[in-house]
């Protein structure tokens, strides 16, 4: 299970709250050029060009990266990421160190815990820190998104000056646009990739096909990217364009599928799925393995520190 150190003694929530946000960091350095992509590839068809028709310029998750990297230099793969890492040491924190600590309120400290259970923690702690976090992942997209143009203008600065040019222009609500998708979508993460590779690691124990090791961890955590990337992948593409979208664009985060499906049709829910996929997968498998030895350490540490004769 997600809680578990290989020792007798379980994680404290302290341990889990804080391994799971340096977890969320490390797995968000290590992919944030194909979580950029992925914002970009979202966006597009969303602005047209002097004739009225919409401007394709990235084809591919490879070919996004490529042309970034050509156009705006290699530092542009990594717009935001600073608001990344502010939003996983809260984000992360709050819905990944938290999950068995609500798993085990609603089930009441039973053992025998059902899937229900599980898929409700998910949803708590998913809302829960989207609620905390949401300024950060919209600092986020905004930097993902802005691509620098001929005269080098661009929409933001700086981290701090994103924060406080979204609150001034756009007042405090604008720091918070996009909530609802964001809780909707994090939820649909929260459940598929929490409850997946809790579901997947556990059955894998009991049926000693691994043990708490390494491969363990990366299969589960495979298989968890693979379930959140279909589940969430249309709830996130609406998330990004909403987000990223000027005031008045569209009237609500439902006016904006709306308005996709009208103009783009039923495959635009799916834009840069690719880049999902490999992001998230490869998140995924960073964060899980990161957090079990992270907790781990954490565990041998705290051993230590009681017991250092």
């Amino acid at each position: 299970m997600v809680g578990f150190a290989p020792t007798d003694a379980t994680p404290s929530a302290a341990v889990k709250f804080f391994g799971a946000g340096l977890a969320g960091c490390i797995a968000d350095l290590v992919t944030f050029p194909l979580d950029t992509a992925k914002v970009r590839l979202q966006i597009q068809g969303e602005s047209k060009g002097p004739m009225g028709n919409k401007r394709f310029q990235y084809r591919g998750v490879f070919g996004t990266i490529t042309t970034m990297v050509k156009d705006e230099g290699p530092r542009s793969l990594y717009n935001g990421l600073v608001a990344g890492l502010h939003r996983q040491m809260s984000f992360s924190s709050v819905r990944i160190g938290l999950y068995d600590s609500m798993k085990q309120f609603y089930s009441q400290g039973s053992d025998n815990i059902a899937i229900t259970t599980r898929l409700l923690a998910g949803c708590t702690t998913g809302a829960m820190a989207v609620t905390v976090a949401q300024p950060t992942d919209v600092v986020k997209v905004r930097f993902q998104a802005q691509a620098r143009s001929g005269n080098n203008i661009k929409r933001y600065s700086g981290t701090m000056s994103a924060y406080k040019t979204i609150a001034r222009d756009e007042g405090i609500r604008g720091l918070w646009k996009g909530t609802i998708p964001n809780i909707t979508r994090n939820a649909i993460v929260n459940c598929a990739e929490l409850v997946t590779y809790d579901v997947i690691k556990e059955l894998i124990l009991k049926n000693d096909l691994m043990t708490d090791n390494l491969p363990c961890h990366f299969t589960s955590a495979f298989a968890a990217g693979f379930c959140t990337t279909i589940c969430a992948s249309p709830v996130d593409v609406v998330k990004t364009r909403f987000m990223n979208s000027t005031p008045g664009q569209y009237s609500s985060a439902l006016g904006c599928a709306f308005t996709m499906l009208t103009n783009e049709g039923p495959t635009a829910f799916y834009k840069g799925f690719m880049p999902s996929f490999l992001r998230l997968g490869s998140w995924n498998i960073v964060m899980f393995v990161s957090y079990e030895q992270i907790k781990r350490g954490l565990m041998r540490a705290q051993q230590s520190w009681e017991s250092p004769f």
